[in-house]
């Protein structure tokens, strides 16, 4: 990653090994946000529940908010990455060598998503069909960024707030209705098979890679006196939120389906913070983009122990990311063989047929399990850190 985002563009770019200061901020958000997105992971691979967390008519506000605080995670990625690419700018690194280290860089990702990966997940070596996630959108929208570079900051924040807010309006554009292109427009903006039972997107790039140039635009406030970036990442970050809430409330444009009332208060409010992520909603980035920009302010001056602890995972996020799949399947192999006797692996949880009925626990062992996993992952991340620190090997810039 960079020194801010599952993707590294900082000593690995050449002629930039003599930067190695690190923004605290970056590291501890991207640490928080690497701990939370376990917990999405960890629910899936041992709750007993078989239905989707978003289903208010069956969950509870409990479920809804489990699943929630996950949501911030992916644009905190794709933000934070961008910003990495715009701090490697802001000290020196020349476009052209951005270019270079970003190609090779989203296409290792692709690697990653579509072939390591997955032996985590399944512990197994089956890559068909192969799934498209976040290391896939993440991969695509560097190679984006390889060209926007060599655009003025400018005119790449213009056009990054243009996607963002004008995509919805092609909500309506089937791949179906557009023939041979239909493969490609699922790849952008429509998640599923662009390859019928090959290729199965789920997150398309449009428009996370427009998240990613904005972060890249807003890398240029680290030039900036601190209190004046504090206080226009404050000024944003709360600006966001307010559209979010005026905009939902008005069940308008921004979100492909509407809020209503609920059983329940709390679950009114779940409806309400239910937005579409796949793709990615205007109203889903007001909703966590602006949290994530409150969150960079916040956090530039935080110190002791739990902003250590969270920056032990911050800087090494895709070490973390690819490994903590591993250790969540073998937590889940570990509560099968409690419950059943049985050492098996275990699918992760997304149809009501893949485990047996009486596989899983409830909430509460959800978060034990989720403990247990971002425990299980603090030395190998802190160890990895202090390798990177130490090590030049060429092969440390791709963990």
């Amino acid at each position: 990653m960079t020194s801010v985002s599952l993707a590294r563009t900082d000593a690995a770019i050449p002629g930039l090994s003599r930067f190695r200061a690190r923004i605290a901020s970056v590291d501890v958000v991207r640490g928080a946000v690497m701990v939370l997105m376990a917990l999405d992971h960890v629910r899936d691979y041992v709750t007993n529940l078989r239905f989707q967390p978003e289903d208010l008519t069956q969950g509870t506000a409990a479920l809804f908010a489990t699943r929630w605080v996950t949501h911030f995670c992916a644009p905190a990625f794709f933000l934070l990455a961008g910003i990495g690419i715009g701090i490697s700018a802001n000290r020196g690194a020349k476009p052209r060598d951005l270019s270079r280290y970003l190609i090779a860089r989203g296409l290792w990702l692709l690697v990653l998503d579509l072939v390591i990966t997955p032996i985590g997940w399944q512990f197994g070596f089956r890559l068909v069909p192969a799934f498209a996630l976040v290391l896939w959108a993440l991969g695509w929208s560097m190679i984006a960024m390889a060209l926007l570079v060599h655009l003025p900051r400018a005119l790449v924040g213009v056009l990054s707030v243009v996607v963002i807010a004008g995509h919805n309006l092609f909500d309506d554009v089937s791949p179906e209705s557009l023939g041979a292109l239909a493969p490609i427009w699922t790849a952008l903006h429509v998640p599923g098979f662009a390859i019928p039972g090959v290729l199965f997107v789920g997150y398309p790039v449009v428009p996370w890679f427009a998240v990613m140039a904005l972060g890249y635009v807003l890398a240029g406030a680290f030039t900036w006196k601190d209190v004046s970036r504090r206080r226009l990442f404050l000024i944003l970050g709360v600006a966001a939120v307010a559209l979010f809430i005026v905009l939902r409330a008005m069940n308008g444009y921004g979100n492909s389906f509407q809020w209503a009332a609920q059983r329940t208060p709390a679950l009114t409010v779940a409806s309400f913070l239910n937005v579409r992520k796949y793709p990615p909603s205007l109203m889903f980035l007001l909703m966590t983009l602006g949290p994530v920009l409150v969150a960079l302010a916040l956090t530039e001056r935080a110190r002791g122990r739990f902003a250590d602890w969270l920056t032990v995972y911050g800087r090494v996020p895709l070490f973390y990311y690819v490994f903590h799949i591993a250790v969540a399947h073998v937590v889940a192999m570990a509560l099968a063989l409690a419950q059943s006797g049985e050492l098996r692996r275990v699918p992760i949880i997304h149809d009501p047929g893949a485990v047996p009925a009486s596989y899983g626990v409830g909430l509460v062992g959800v978060y034990i399990a989720w403990m247990i996993v971002v425990l299980l992952m603090y030395y190998p991340c802190r160890e990895f850190a202090r390798l990177k620190e130490t090590r030049t090997d060429w092969w440390l810039r791709y963990l």
